[in-house]
Order: structure tokens, then C-alpha cells, then sequence
């Protein structure tokens, strides 16, 4: 699965992509948020992209967000012992998201892969054009 999200304005107008693939079935996904940031853009796409899953499934995630990596392999750990805190004991931001990805990955195994945005990797960029497009389709 590739996932991306995109904003234009941070806040602003907002999309989303999933790019699911298994064997040689395609799955393309998008949406639109007329009013989001970046981030909550990114954690959409990994939550609709692991809802359209039939099933307990072994899926190995692709994203250009060290936010969305670091925050559900590293940082949500200690934000889940904190009551949903940072360690300066602000709130987490996106909470809510991070709450129903960090519940969906529950059901699956999920392994998380960091990609460079922009840099000619196939998923990524078929990604970034559906969450785009989302936008375009809107505006």
C-alpha cells in the first residue's frame, strides 16, 4: 500500500491517496477534506487504505510522512502511556487519527516503509497524483 496525502494551504483544501496492490490486483482510493492540514491528510490515506482491506491482512505500508512513520512506529507508544500527551504535556495533535490507525493496525501486521516524496517511486507518485487530483476535482 502507498499512501500520501496532500494540502494546499496548511490549513486548506485537502486530499488523500491509497494505492493498494496485491499480486497483480489495483485498488485506487481518494478524497477530499475541504478544510485540513497536511498531516491529517497523510493519516487519512493510511486509515482509509487499511479499511478497505477485506480481513485480517499482512500489509507493508509506503509513506513520504516521517510524521505518520515516526508518530505509529515510535511516538505513539508513549502517547498511549501519557493518556495521549506529548512528553511537554500538550495534547497530541490528530489525536483522533492516530487513535482509529493505531485501532486498524490492530487487525492486521503492518510494516511501515519511509519513501522520498517526489523522487520517481511508482506508488508514491500514482499516490500523490490521486491525493492531488482529489483537490483538483473539487476546486
Amino acid at each position: 500500500m502507498y499512501t500520501d496525502g496532500a494540502c494546499r494551504g496548511n490549513p486548506g483544501p485537502g486530499g488523500w491517496g491509497a494505492l493498494l496492490r496485491h499480486d497483480k490486483n489495483e485498488k485506487r482510493l481518494n478524497g477530499y477534506v475541504e478544510q485540513t492540514t497536511n498531516n491529517r491528510m497523510e493519516l487519512t490515506a493510511a486509515i482509509r487504505g487499511l479499511q478497505a482491506l477485506k480481513g485480517p491482512q499482512n500489509v507493508h505500508i509506503f509513506t513520504d510522512s516521517t510524521y505518520v512513520k515516526q508518530g505509529i512506529t515510535v511516538w505513539i507508544s508513549n502517547w498511549k502511556k501519557r493518556k495521549w500527551k506529548t512528553a511537554s504535556r500538550q495534547d497530541v495533535k490528530n489525536a483522533d487519527l492516530w487513535k482509529e490507525l493505531d485501532s486498524l493496525c490492530a487487525n492486521h501486521t503492518v510494516r511501515w516503509s519511509w519513501v522520498r516524496g517526489h523522487s520517481g517511486n511508482e506508488g508514491n507518485e500514482i499516490a500523490d497524483m490521486l491525493a492531488t487530483s482529489a483537490i483538483d476535482e473539487e476546486n
